[in-house]
């Protein structure tokens, strides 16, 4: 596996930005030919750990071997989005890989769908719904101005109140609410977090294929002691982790059952 400067790949910047998506996988080596060899993330590691992460521009994949009690769809996270300049060329080559597209499926009911992207009425924009190994639901989102060849661009969280859901995120982390086209949501340097109703009763993540999302904190120990006086239920307190090169790190989750990491010094690991 090749050692690569984590930092080079989340260059937001900001007291709280994204920082990974945590997987548990049947096959790192299938998952590998999604994010590496169809998506072309870079294989990376987390001090002198053997843990698999692959690195995007502004989120890692981190990958854990074991059986997910399911896939994304159904829990609070019901998918993960990534912009990329050239939809029709990555929905091609995810296509060549073996990779199902899931558009029509998907968007059928509220966009005009051609030849497996959707068109949202009335605007250029353009998506794609894509399922990777185990039932891991990801998105691509057309940005013909961005640079490089693909980003983190969203999660998007199914919430039994979307208001509710979104100012927690506000209040918690700081995000900047607003809304994404239709979809209310809030920022966070280099992710856009987006809540739409869930049409059904869902599940938190822990224990399914995205088991839990995580964000980078700066000054985490002093987070952490001020989330709790604010009534924010930590489940793992504040504690360093030398194996991934003198790493912080903390968990809660949120009322939803979204399960959440907080890091101090993922960006900065090797």
């Amino acid at each position: 596996m090749t050692t690569v400067p984590l930092r080079a790949q989340i260059t937001a910047t900001g007291p709280v930005v994204y920082g990974h998506h945590h997987l548990i996988v049947t096959d790192i080596d299938a998952h590998k030919k999604f994010w590496v060899d169809t998506l072309g993330g870079v294989p990376a590691k987390l001090g002198a750990s053997s843990v698999n992460v692959v690195a995007l521009p502004n989120v890692l994949i981190v990958l854990t071997p074991g059986r997910p009690a399911g896939g994304t769809k159904g829990t609070t996270v019901n998918h993960v989005g990534f912009g990329v300049p050239n939809l029709r060329a990555m929905i091609d080559r995810i296509k060549a890989n073996g990779f199902p597209i899931v558009t029509r499926a998907e968007l059928s009911a509220q966009y005009e769908v051609k030849d497996d992207i959707g068109y949202v009425p009335d605007t250029k924009s353009s998506v794609a719904f894509v399922m990777a190994p185990d039932e891991t639901k990801v998105e691509f989102v057309e940005d013909k101005s961005m640079n490089g060849a693909i980003a983190l661009h969203h999660v998007h969280f199914n919430a039994p109140d979307v208001t509710a859901m979104r100012d927690w995120y506000v209040k918690t982390f700081g995000a900047r609410p607003g809304m994404r086209g239709s979809f209310v949501a809030a920022d966070l340097p280099g992710v856009n977090l987006s809540f739409s109703p869930a049409p059904a009763a869902v599940v938190g993540t822990r224990g399914r294929v995205l088991d839990h999302i995580g964000f980078e904190i700066q000054g985490l120990e002093q987070f952490v002691k001020t989330s709790e006086s604010a009534g924010v239920k930590i489940d793992r307190g504040y504690t360093k982790a030398a194996q991934y090169g003198d790493l912080g790190i903390a968990f809660l989750t949120d009322p939803w059952g979204t399960y959440i990491e907080l890091n101090e010094g993922l960006t900065a690991v090797r």
